[in-house]
């Protein structure tokens, strides 16, 4: 089955199913000699995982990597590096009544189009709990990044009506995780959180918007036409399950503005480099990075299993009415954050690898 891998020089390849044995991948391309920390790739996971928040679903499990290659005393070799993590709180017969059922919003009819088979167990290969094997090569890439000093955060800035309102540059990122709902702004990250409960209550979803600031990005990142940073950022962020929307810059404002407003006024930076006064472009132009922070946003819908009853259609097309249960998130949001920033570490380690065979 294609789709499965991402990226060109630094690739990350997963495998499994949401109720298999287990789920892992292989990452192909890390340099030899780059020093791991496995204890840090296991932070990230963490963050992630079911049960990591009060706020996300009921499923627990540990989602310990198992290191299978690649790695010697902590160093990568330069050779394929596998890895796994196994599913230890499955509940397959949670899902037996979704055998012959389509759920609303979710990728039971379209997948079983493609393939004219599907796995109905929590999703099996659609099921967000693919996006675990992402944050293992993510903050593998994450590590090659830091060796050029490259920064990557995101955080919730919204969930249903709540907006986070408060400007970049005056957020403290660092205490993203520190909140449940991972908003780095007390009274918002509140309010999230009780939007979330009260959704939950009444059987209900949110959706929301997680935003990123891509940091020490060199300039020169992206190719033309095709391989545009931004579009591969697009491309990876539209690949996680339930987004809906990917901006970049002022995104869908620049809609509304003529360009005289919206072009981005140079200035001399610091240290003799060259800033911007607005950075409306988001720290891409021309589909290449110009050394700028790189900010955007991205989308999530509500998530479609509601704890509540829904109509559906069943295999042969007959009106049925979909019994609300199982173990889901009220809002994805939350967890998704890691999943984010393992996207766009992936991305801008694949760039910057290939930035390196783009001139002498």
């Amino acid at each position: 089955m294609s789709g499965n891998t991402f990226g060109q020089l630094f690739r990350l390849t997963t495998f499994g199913e949401s109720h298999g044995p287990a789920i892992g991948g292989v990452i192909d391309g890390c340099p030899a000699g780059l020093k791991l920390r496995l204890d840090a790739v296991q932070q990230e996971v963490d963050r992630r995982r079911p049960g990591s928040t009060p706020l996300g679903t009921a499923r627990n499990e540990s989602d310990t990597v198992e290191w299978l290659s690649g790695v010697l005393d902590g160093t990568a070799l330069g050779t394929p590096i596998g890895f796994l993590m196994r599913n230890t709180d499955a509940r397959s017969s949670d899902y037996d009544h979704l055998k012959d059922v389509y759920r609303p919003g979710h990728a039971d009819r379209t997948w079983e189009d493609k393939y004219g088979i599907r796995d109905h167990r929590g999703g099996g290969r659609a099921s967000a709990r693919e996006t675990a094997c992402r944050v293992v090569g993510g903050a593998v890439a994450r590590q090659l990044l830091a060796v050029s000093g490259v920064q990557v955060q995101a955080w919730v800035s919204r969930v249903g009506p709540v907006a986070l309102e408060v400007p970049v540059p005056d957020l403290a990122l660092a205490t993203t995780y520190a909140s449940d709902v991972r908003c780095p702004e007390p009274g918002t990250a509140g309010r999230m959180a009780a939007a979330i409960e009260d959704a939950r209550s009444s059987g209900d979803t949110l959706g929301g918007m997680i935003s990123a600031r891509l940091s020490g990005v060199p300039a020169g990142l992206g190719g033309p036409v095709f391989d545009k940073l931004h579009a591969d950022l697009g491309k990876a962020m539209l690949s996680i399950n339930a987004v809906k929307g990917f901006q970049v810059g002022s995104g869908f404002a620049a809609a509304a503005m003529r360009g005289s407003v919206h072009n981005d006024a140079y200035r001399p930076g610091v240290e003799g480099g060259v800033r911007t006064a607005t950075n409306r472009s988001g720290g891409v132009q021309g589909g290449i990075s110009n050394g700028e922070d790189i900010l955007f946003d991205v989308a999530f819908k509500p998530v479609s299993t509601l704890m509540r009853d829904q109509a559906t259609v069943d295999r042969d097309g007959r009106a049925v009415t979909l019994e609300g249960k199982g173990r889901h998130d009220p809002c994805v949001v939350p967890r998704a954050v890691p999943v984010v920033e393992a996207m766009a570490c992936l991305v801008l380690a694949d760039h910057l690898l290939r930035q390196r065979s783009a001139r002498l």
